[in-house]
């Protein structure tokens, strides 16, 4: 190039290049102190912007603000610690069935006695029910369990649409449900007082559900949607529960298919804080939870929000679950978007006529807790089409000009961008699957979960990896000999290019594969469109790096969401873990998760490392950290998972008592043992060295293929699932339940068509009982007593059965057919399990309990379980 060419080059250009021995362009140097500075400036960004804003909560009001018809916290909290102090409130206990009860019974008496009554009108029923439903693979039978309904109304109203509010006040064995869910409750009967005492107007009656037995599962919500008298007016609902204590609660189930219920939220949630995202990985059925939400679709043809406590969720169903866990600014941040939302909804024209507003479903996220932002999604597909779109002519157009500045041909300019684009194509899957072979490789030498108390290690395993993956392929790359005529920046440039093409295409492929949650994709790929744009309408395009400036420019807001947006999904899910079962890595879902997250919030800033001089010192410092993170998990306590009452492993077990009948009446089996289903990846293995004797602990698998239900008292659907990974541990002494079930044959009663022979039983059952029932071969169940459609779904039946108030026995029937009508041999057997839930079970029992490590949590009682053959 002769010295008048050089002078029609940027001044910037100029300056930044010079040439090699061999006449070629040499990339600029940034001195590396700039780079030092680089990577600070995005840690710092992350630690000063996400992470408060994330945490974020307002001050909890006090009894000084009860005048001003605000929500509460002081009030609400001094009902929790009185609720919590009750104790666990298990189904058919006394503590939930009569000491909760009356609690709030006598909660509500005190705001009846308040209550503007030439405003309102307020009702108190309290519900006794009893039915049962298909839940999963089981019969899901109740009986006498109990709600607690209000209804609110405005003076004279005559509207026959309501609105309901529900939430639960029962609880999982050993916790008092301070959590889960004891502070929504609270919430409700705030609301409930500020809502009566408060001189306003509302349309339509609201209906505030306690329902008392949602974790047993979801028996009592069924019962009020179904048979309650309320329950034909309710139109939508508002579903609050607790997976945790702190922070905000999530947002992660709306509708269905009701946008304008999502845009309610928008307009009056004064702490927003949702995401697309959560809604569609809960809605995969993968999480181990599930709410009422489900219940009061499926069965009232209801439409509603679904909100969740989801942050600390490690002391979730367990003793720790008490009052002292639960910060009172997250109350009031709760109870303020409860309130307003009810103030809202409870005077939505659109209740009237809710059928007519399906309109399919949205897609929604809140943006650092700042706004909140929602579209439907027949938008979103014609967004995220659209920005794929651009973004290809966009970079046509870039290659075009690359090649007319230059003074290339645009052959040449394309074939080097193809070649670029298989090197970005490999850095991208670089970047999500290093952290997965970490996953991987941890989980193989049963290394799992070392994150789960030193969340930090995330970071260096995960993230670091990802960054490394797609680091790699372009400081490779830019070291290999380059074209004359392509400058390093042009180079540079297409590699965010090339990026943004693979994102392009990521974008139409999960919009056609129908996934909402494509929002995040497509809003990182708007915001390098956006700086393209400024690029090509200016003269920075041209110059060799000034374009980067637009581009970190916009990326900052790309960054600090798509980070916030994986720090909350870190911080919702990470607790998960520890309950995730056996047959499932979770190391692979949070290594999935934070790859994805560091794709999308560092892919178009990761290769502006190389314009700094010594980018391989990046390289090195990402090596060394990940290192040092393996070392870190592996050799020292920080990687143990769990810790005494915070960080805490779940041990649920069983103290089991065998008796197998035979056809003859004959006793061919009597045992005793413990009955282990461990919840984490690891199993036993954290138990081992301790005090704890589990010398004989088995696996139960290879029952499980020739026996029914493997011969073990399974407790719920669940552990029916989990069967496979259960352990037993055989014990000598016998176990004496507290009590036995009776099994009762009242008849046996040949039918009129000679090939159908009719069963009736009674059962003096337990509050928690479970039967499994299954036929020989050529024997047909074709009519009983429990749910029909139930008859042909299992080869094993699973009856769940629990009663609150009403301890009467349970009697049922079963018809069975055969075709030959020779009914004097065997044709099935009948499993009886007996839970003893809170009981402590004898003293070897006690003594084995307490030589758990203090960091183990139990969840453990007596069970009684008899196999007949009839």
């Amino acid at each position: 190039m002769s010295d008048t060419e050089n002078l029609d080059k940027p001044l910037l250009e100029r300056s930044t290049r010079r040439k090699d021995r061999k006449g070629l362009y040499q990339k600029p140097r940034v001195r590396c102190l700039w780079g030092s500075g680089f990577i600070l400036f995005w840690i710092l960004l992350f630690l000063a912007v996400v992470v408060p804003l994330f945490h974020r909560v307002p001050s909890p009001k006090t009894l000084e603000d009860a005048s001003k018809g605000v929500f509460i916290a002081e009030r609400a909290m001094d009902n929790l610690y009185n609720l919590a102090k009750i104790g666990p409130k298990v189904v058919g206990s006394d503590n939930n069935e009569n000491k909760t009860v009356n609690f709030l019974l006598g909660e509500i008496a005190l705001i009846q006695e308040k209550v503007l009554d030439e405003y309102f009108d307020i009702e108190v029923d309290l519900q006794q029910v009893s039915g049962s439903y298909i839940h999963w693979t089981m019969v899901n039978q109740y009986q006498g369990v109990q709600n607690i309904v209000i209804r609110l109304s405005p003076k004279n109203c005559t509207s026959k649409t309501y609105l309901l509010v529900n939430s639960h006040f029962d609880s999982k064995p050993t916790s008092p449900s301070a959590g889960d869910a004891g502070q929504m409750v609270v919430i409700i009967l705030e609301v409930l007082r500020i809502m009566s005492t408060t001189r306003q107007t509302f349309t339509h009656p609201i209906i505030f559900l306690l329902n008392g037995a949602e974790e047993n599962p979801l028996q009592a919500s069924h019962g009020f949607i179904t048979q309650h008298k309320w329950a034909p007016f309710c139109k939508v609902f508002l579903n609050l529960e607790g997976g945790a204590g702190g922070g905000r609660e999530l947002l992660f189930q709306t509708g269905p298919n009701h946008p304008w219920l999502v845009e309610y939220y928008k307009m009056h949630a004064k702490h927003p804080f949702a995401t697309t995202v959560g809604e569609e990985i809960f809605q995969t059925g993968s999480m181990p939870s599930d709410t009422d939400f489900g219940i009061l679709i499926k069965y009232g043809n209801l439409i509603g929000l679904d909100m969740a406590q989801s942050i600390n969720g490690y002391t979730y169903h367990t003793k720790y679950d008490t009052y002292k866990i639960i910060p009172s600014d997250s109350v009031q941040s709760m109870g303020e978007n409860v309130l307003s939302l009810v103030q809202a909804l409870s005077n939505a024209t659109e209740l009237h006529n809710t059928e007519a507003l399906a309109k399919g479903p949205s897609v929604f996220f809140d943006v650092m807790g700042l706004f909140f932002v929602s579209y439907s999604n027949s938008s979103g597909i014609i967004l995220n089409y659209s920005v794929g779109i651009v973004t290809i002519i966009l970079i046509i157009t870039s290659l075009c000009r690359m090649a007319g500045v230059s003074r290339s041909t645009v052959h040449n300019i394309l074939g080097r961008f193809l070649l670029i684009l298989v090197t970005q194509s490999v850095a991208f899957v670089l970047g999500v699957t290093l952290p997965i072979l970490m996953a991987n490789y941890f989980d193989k030498f049963g290394l799992s979960l070392t994150y789960f108390t030193t969340r930090e290690l995330l970071f260096g395993l995960y993230v670091c990896s990802s960054l490394l993956g797609l680091l790699l392929p372009s400081y490779v790359f830019l070291k290999l000999p380059r074209n004359r005529k392509i400058s390093f920046g042009q180079q540079l440039q297409m590699i965010l290019h090339a990026h943004a093409i693979v994102l392009a295409i990521l974008v139409i492929g999960l919009t056609l594969y129908g996934l909402r949650s494509t929002y995040v994709v497509t809003w990182t790929l708007i915001f390098h469109v956006l700086a393209l744009a400024v690029n090509l309408m200016t003269s920075f395009h041209d110059r060799d790096i000034s374009w980067t400036g637009a581009v970190i420019s916009f990326q900052v807001i790309s960054f600090l969401y798509n980070n916030y947006l994986l720090y909350t999904l870190v911080r919702a899910l990470i607790a998960m873990m520890g309950r995730f079962g056996r047959s499932t890595n979770p190391d692979l879902i949070m290594a999935a998760m934070n790859a994805l997250g560091t794709v999308l919030a560092t892919g178009f800033l990761v290769p502006l490392v190389n314009i700094f001089r010594r980018p391989g010192v990046m390289v090195i410092t990402l090596s060394a950290v990940i290192g040092l993170s393996i070392w870190t998990a592996t050799c020292t306590h920080l990687g143990f998972p769990y810790r005494p009452q915070t960080n805490v492993e779940r041990v649920p077990y069983l103290h089991v008592r065998r008796t197998f009948y035979e056809y003859d009446g004959t006793v061919s089996k009597d045992d005793s043992g413990y009955l282990f289903n461990f919840q984490d990846r690891r199993g036993p293995a954290p138990l081992e060295g301790t005090s704890v004797n589990l010398t004989g602990l088995v696996g139960i698998a290879a029952q499980c293929e020739e026996h029914m239900m493997c011969e073990v008292p399974l407790y719920d659907h669940r552990w029916v699932k989990n069967r496979m990974n259960a352990m037993w541990l055989p014990r000598k002494e016998l176990i004496d339940p507290p009590l036995v079930p009776k099994v009762q044959l009242i008849s046996k009663i040949v039918l009129a068509d000679k090939i159908t022979v009719r069963f009736k039983f009674t059962i003096n059952v337990t509050d928690h009982t479970s039967l499994f029932i299954q036929p020989f071969e050529y024997v047909n169940i074709t009519n009983w007593s429990f749910p029909l459609a139930y008859i042909g779904q299992q080869t094993t039946y699973h009856v769940y059965f629990s009663h609150g108030k009403d301890s009467t026995p349970l009697s049922f029937f079963i018809e069975l057919s055969k075709t030959n009508g020779d009914f004097n041999v065997p044709l099935f057997q009948l499993g009886v399990c007996g839970h003893f839930i809170g009981d402590k079970g004898d003293e070897l029992s006690q003594e084995f309990a307490k030589s758990f490590p203090d960091y183990a949590v139990l969840i453990e009682w007596p069970t009684s379980y008899q196999r007949f053959i009839f």
